[in-house]
């Protein structure tokens, strides 16, 4: 690629961004970085009446979480600025007149109403009406209106909106990196609205100026925009611009059933659809962030979703991603989300998390808690970690080490808990206090020693024991469970299930 690679991600601020849109800027920002080209973002806010307060903080923070920050955008100006549009508006008009000069483009006074008669006058007649070459000439617009009128009615200030001359008998060719070639009738589109007399243009017009001036090479977005990509590259040719390369990624779609992953999909399944979470006076949508989950295994996970290394491997750094990635090998087909897909590369990823830094944020996690940190957590952090997939998961398997049980667990009570038992405790306890060592291995030894030279069924002594210590049938070994919390402590608990039972 002779030119330098440059790709935008250009959401529109109008709620939290769904995993779908973080999934476009991270192969957006793979396709930039393993090519040596940048990343921009631009925040798409013509549409002002659906504009959401703290959504474009909101899209900035994601990536930076993520770690993959854009190169320019908001707050990282470069030579394409602004990069909202709302602040290029003086930049539409004059690419607008450039059209209408050219032929290119026109002047329509439809009223709405007029147009909604159109409409239903053709449903009635079971046809559906699109505004093009096969009508404009009988609608209001300056290719049916003679100069002098069209002058008069924009002078007078009468509404408008300016319409692309879509053209006639052609057949277009399209070519998409992940699709193919693509072959269009120009006589199916319809006059798109490129402006309109508020002084604003549309997606379409601003979208194709804001990628030339920003010189896009790559527009990499989502399958949605694929019905759009015969209108822009018609106003390309329309100007004389150079056409970037396209490329349309596939739907994300619901675990269970059809259609596209929602929100509601999330709701109902208990996992979140957007990175962090989002929080307003009537919204609360949990985040991948605040559930727990790493930044490295979420990038993991979405960038599996619809593309395919080729070879077996799924753990991949975001560096061996940059390495790998290509849009050649993107599906067409819409990828499944897998909710237990997402929760085993967080299990893998926490499993490869330095041991100091789980500590530091287990420690956290119980501080917030308002629960004392022992001095033992790292030892309690070795034994927990395996089968942990969240830091929330240490305290689910560890809290006994915290808290001392205040009943047992009923089931495993009448089953574990026999007229014996008491007396069998009592010598857990006299062997306890007769060691000096208080190492697991050495009270392992001691106690299973004692039981198998009195000839006692292991489960006589170990079952009743590990509900004393933890209140449940669960934990890691009981012998591990004793060295933590001490002498004393376990001591106290077998003495409290001792009368218990009696």
């Amino acid at each position: 690629m002779s030119q330098k690679v440059r790709v935008r991600f250009a959401p529109s601020p109008t709620g939290p961004l769904h995993i779908g849109g973080v999934r476009t800027a991270l192969f957006n920002y793979l396709f930039a970085k393993k090519h040596g080209g940048d990343f921009l973002l631009r925040i798409e806010d013509t549409d002002q009446t659906r504009y959401v307060e703290g959504a474009e903080n909101y899209i900035i923070e994601a990536l930076n979480w993520l770690n993959i920050p854009y190169d320019e955008g908001p707050g990282k100006e470069g030579d394409c600025g602004p990069y909202k549009q709302s602040e290029r508006k003086h930049l539409y008009k004059k690419y607008t007149d450039q059209l209408i000069a050219g032929g290119k483009a026109y002047y329509a006074f439809d009223s709405s109403e007029a147009l909604d008669n159109h409409r239903k006058e053709h449903e009635a007649n079971g046809k559906t009406f699109i505004y093009n070459w096969h009508n404009r000439l009988k609608l209001e617009n300056s290719l049916s209106l003679s100069p002098e009128e069209v002058q008069k009615r924009l002078a007078s200030g009468e509404d408008y909106v300016i319409r692309f001359k879509s053209p006639e008998n052609q057949t277009l060719h399209l070519k998409d990196i992940i699709r193919g070639d693509i072959q269009i009738d120009t006589n199916t589109l319809d006059d798109k609205v490129l402006f309109k007399s508020d002084g604003m243009p549309t997606y379409h017009l601003a979208n194709i100026v804001d990628d030339h001036l920003m010189k896009i090479t790559h527009v990499i977005r989502g399958e949605e925009w694929l019905p759009s990509m015969a209108l822009h590259q018609l106003l390309y040719g329309a100007f004389g611009w150079e056409v970037p390369q396209f490329a349309h990624l596939p739907l994300i779609m619901k675990p269970v059933g059809k259609g596209k992953l929602s929100k509601r999909d999330g709701e109902a399944g208990g996992f979140p659809v957007y990175p962090l979470q989002w929080k307003t006076e009537t919204e609360n949508y949990m985040g991948y962030r605040e559930e727990g989950y790493l930044p490295e295994a979420v990038v993991n996970m979405l960038a599996l979703l619809g593309w395919n290394p080729g070879t077996e491997q799924e753990i991949f750094n975001l560096q061996e991603l940059t390495e790998v990635f290509s849009l050649e090998r993107v599906n067409k087909a819409g990828a499944k989300f897998d909710p237990e897909k997402a929760k085993w590369f967080q299990h893998q990823y926490f499993q490869q998390m330095d041991e100091e830094t789980l500590v530091n944020q287990f420690r956290k996690f119980l501080i917030n808690k308002g629960v004392h940190p022992s001095e033992n957590l790292k030892k309690m952090v070795s034994l927990l970690k395996e089968r942990a997939t969240f830091i929330s998961d240490l305290w689910e398997q560890g809290h006994s080490f915290f808290e001392a049980p205040t009943h047992y667990d009923e089931k495993a009570a009448q089953k574990a808990f026999k007229e014996d038992t008491p007396q069998l405790l009592q010598k857990v306890i006299f062997l306890l206090h007769e060691s000096s060592d208080f190492s697991a291995s050495t009270i392992s030894e001691k106690v299973k020693g004692w039981i198998t030279s009195e000839e006692i069924g292991f489960g006589k002594v170990m079952m009743p024991l590990r509900l004393a210590l933890v209140g449940e049938m669960k934990g890691p070994d009981v012998f591990d469970i004793i060295e933590i919390l001490g002498k004393e402590e376990a001591s106290q608990r077998i003495e409290k299930a001792i009368a218990f039972i009696s």
